[in-house]
């Protein structure tokens, strides 16, 4: 399976749809109210300007019944697969009561959430129906709602809104909050039901003081809509409370219009009596002091409270929800007016359940191997139950189930809970990959040749056969054998091979304090020795290979998301061979007669070619960088240790270690277009070995992740070592052009490497370099200067330098 990287496509999708229906539907007519409350409408253009999620990579997506969320990803694991969290957030709720109980949103029982998909799929469902009923009368006649013909369909050509109070009449480019209110179109076919049902709901809101409909045939057979108001208003406030009503209840009797006056004052007063008794019963809130202030001071800079206002009120405390994440947040009432302090009643989105759910690849439900309390592990704890669901929190969770690398797609979906009037049940839908897979893949090299002009370096193929069985006893346990030669059709010459076990959670599934990992793996591999890399001018140097075969166990604790800490021991043979695959004990150099001098630096500690030899290892990373338009931002620290512990080839007994330390400093914010911030990137490394030092394990300067300009090595190979170097990156569309400076020092422990390979070899022991250069996709093209030959060369290398 080849490794893959993350690549984010993001998605804005977004559908056309008339405003919805305020969200304040009522079956019982009620009479005068014993408390003045006011259900709070909610319209789909605030959810969207809410929600902003656009630059975040989020789009809002609206259907018939739900308000959608979609991130769009793409995830390279073999095979390209996609990702969506797919977040269906609630538009309103409430508890039932209406005026009565002052909970809003409610026709006793108040399933909020469900009228709300059902205004908005009958909206959707009229206004795509083109055919129409002529209404076949009179030009220019007013007809009320209450007399239009139940069985025809009329087609309302206009609609007219006009606000007695304020005169003046009211459209879509009025941007007046009154408008979003009214979910009759022109161009929708409606029924004589449809139309007294918009009446009953605007009616029954408690925003308009009065209300009047009428319908006026026009000379193509449609009806014009003519709609007079004048908006409610009260008695001036000067304090704002917000309180959480998710999950409260009333315990009122339903409202009798048929009872006597002495009974209906009985029930007003147990209505207001068990107001008082659910306001003290909330939840705290998450909003934070200062908007409740802030509102506070805007309310009380008003004589009178009008229904505009509370508009206005609502949008401010849902602006600050859903800004920080809390997209089920919804404002659903408004108590207590008519007094000094107003009470806003909002449904955070608290999560009730989550459900985690396995489907097949038709998207059936199905029985998952992974065991679940894997996938609980990897949520994190803002989505336990008991929390308040976040959009934040939804992609971490992605991101966390994605790390597992078990599933080709992973949907996360809140959606109200049926069985908990107000709560979110969230939702996690996974496919799983594969369990055994194998996959073979061939290559051939390219090097430079005469001219600098690229040719095959063979024409035989290498290449890998790779298999891994993943997720055994769906505990995300892991074996992976990879088998590598440059040659597939005689691989003896130089075959490689590395099987891995993977152990995760070694300290118990449920021990959340503690994530660590066991791996324990046997390898073979051969790599070109950059030690034994002769200096400029100097002829072409016999290379030197370096075979490792041994054993390797660790145990790795991940610190944070990106932080870790490593420890394990390694025992391994170190062979070390010229090209013919013959054991060399010496480095070479050629002589000015073309001969080979077989009298250079020893290959290894033992001096016959063959080392073997056990040390412990230990490495800890400190990272907190984030990604800020595709460039890193932020610190990392790195620190590795290996001991050695006398055990192997004349008793080896050192102690090498290694730091470096990187900062990748943010100079100003982004570009709104996407493009990435300029950055200035700072870095340091030094190393040091005290005790015995085999030349294959010495420190070397030069190199593309060294000291650019140079080849590998060919600085030095030394003891102690220091790297110091600076990089400006500066925006370039949607990339960056970069210039650079670096140094590298030997700290004069050239000499204390056995048989100094950098004199032998002829090299200098320090270098600086200077250039610039430009990222294009996963490629930096760059122009490098050699600082001690004055020279320049244009390199291009793959992959980031820091």
């Amino acid at each position: 399976m080849s490794s893959g990287t993350m690549k984010h496509s993001l998605q804005l999708s977004s559908t056309g749809l008339a405003p919805a229906i305020p969200f304040n539907q009522q079956r019982v007519r009620r009479t005068v109210p014993a408390i003045n409350t006011i259900r709070a409408s909610s319209a789909p253009s605030h959810n969207s300007d809410a929600l902003g999620c656009c630059n975040n990579g989020f789009g809002l997506n609206k259907s018939e019944s739900k308000t959608f969320v979609y991130i769009g990803g793409t995830v390279g694991v073999g095979l390209a697969t996609g990702i969506v969290l797919q977040l269906a957030g609630p538009s309103g709720g409430g508890t039932g009561g209406g005026w009565m109980g002052g909970w809003g949103g409610g026709d006793g029982g108040g399933n909020f959430w469900a009228k709300i998909g059902a205004a908005i799929a009958d909206d959707k469902r009229n206004d795509d129906s083109e055919d129409f009923d002529k209404h076949g009368m009179s030009v220019g006649l007013g007809i009320p709602i209450n007399r239009l013909f139940s069985h025809k369909r009329y087609k309302i050509s206009n609609v007219e809104i006009y606000d007695e109070r304020e005169f003046k009449t009211i459209n879509k480019n009025s941007e007046d909050c009154f408008y979003e209110m009214f979910s009759i179109q022109p161009g929708g076919v409606y029924k004589k039901e449809d139309l007294q049902k918009e009446h009953n709901n605007l009616k029954n809101s408690g925003m308009f003081a009065t209300l009047e409909m009428e319908t006026i045939t026009q000379p193509d057979g449609t009806l014009k809509l003519k709609i007079n108001f004048t908006e409610s208003s009260w008695r001036g406030a000067d304090r704002l409370r917000v309180v959480n009503v998710g999950f409260l209840k009333g315990n009122v009797r339903e409202f009798d219009p048929n009872w006597d006056e002495e009974e209906k004052k009985k029930y007003f007063k147990e209505v207001k009596q068990d107001y008082k008794r659910r306001v003290k019963r909330t939840k705290h809130v998450l909003l934070p002091p200062s908007v409740e202030r802030r509102i506070s001071r805007m309310l009380s800079k008003n004589y009178r409270l009008s229904a505009r206002l509370l508009q206005e009120v609502r949008d401010e405390v849902q602006r600050w929800y859903h800004e920080n994440g809390y997209a089920c947040a919804q404002v659903v009432n408004f108590g207590h007016l008519n007094t000094k302090e107003i009470i806003c009643e909002v449904i955070e989105g608290d999560i009730t359940k989550v459900d985690i759910q396995f489907q097949d690849k038709m998207g059936n439900l199905c029985e998952g191997n992974t065991s679940t309390a894997v996938i609980i592990r990897e949520l994190p704890d803002e989505l336990w139950t008991g929390r308040v669901f976040n959009i934040d929190a939804g992609r971490q969770a992605l991101r966390n189930i994605n790390g597992l690398a078990l599933f080709s797609n992973i949907e996360i979906n809140p959606k109200p809970d049926e069985t908990n009037e107000g709560g979110i049940a969230v939702e996690v839908k996974l496919k799983e990959l594969e369990h055994k897979t194998a996959e073979v893949s061939t290559e051939w090299s390219i090097v430079p040749g005469s001219g600098g002009r690229p040719h095959l370096a063979s024409i035989q193929p290498g290449g890998s056969v790779t298999f891994e069985h993943r997720n055994l006893k769906g505990l995300n346990r892991s074996i992976l054998g990879t088998v590598t030669s440059n040659n597939l059709f005689n691989p003896q010459d130089d075959l490689g091979f590395k099987m891995e076990y993977v152990h995760p959670y070694i300290d118990g599934l449920t021990n959340y304090d503690r994530n660590r990992t066991f791996r324990a793996n046997c390898f073979n591999s051969r790599k070109l020795s950059p030690v034994f890399t002769g200096g400029p001018g100097l002829e072409e140097v016999p290379a030197i290979w370096v075979d490792r075969a041994g054993l390797k166990a660790n145990i790795s604790e991940n610190l944070s998301r990106q932080s870790k800490f490593t420890y394990g021991v390694v025992i391994e043979e170190i062979t070390t061979r010229d090209e013919t695959s013959t054991i060399c004990t010496s480095g070479a150099r050629a002589l000015p007669s073309g001969a080979l001098t077989m009298d250079g630096p020893p290959t290894t500690l033992s001096g016959t070619g063959i080392d073997r030899m056990a040390f412990l290892q230990a490495n800890i990373t400190r990272d907190n960088t984030i990604f800020v338009n595709g460039t890193p931002v932020g610190a990392r620290d790195v620190f590795q240790l290996d001991q050695g512990l006398g055990i192997g080839s004349k008793f080896p007994f050192f102690n090498r270690h290694q730091m470096s330390m990187t900062r990748f400093i943010q100079l100003k914010k982004a570009q709104d277009e996407g493009g990435p911030p300029p950055v200035m990137v700072l870095h340091g490394r030094y190393g040091g070995c005290v005790g015995d030092l085999p030349s294959y394990d010495a420190f070397t300067l030069g190199g593309p992740y060294s000291v650019r300009g140079y080849n590998m090595g060919e600085l030095g190979a030394c003891r102690n070592i220091l790297e110091l170097a600076a990089e400006l990156r500066l925006p370039v569309r949607k990339t960056h052009a970069y210039a650079f400076a670096e140094y590298g020092t030997d700290l004069g422990s050239s000499k204390d490497v056995k048989g100094n390979p950098t004199e032998f070899f002829r090299r200098a022991g320090h270098g600086a370099s200077y250039g610039a250069g430009v990222k294009l996709g996963l490629v930096r093209a760059e122009y490098a200067v050699d600082h001690n030959a004055g020279t320049g060369s244009v390199l291009v290398r793959f992959g980031e330098r820091f």
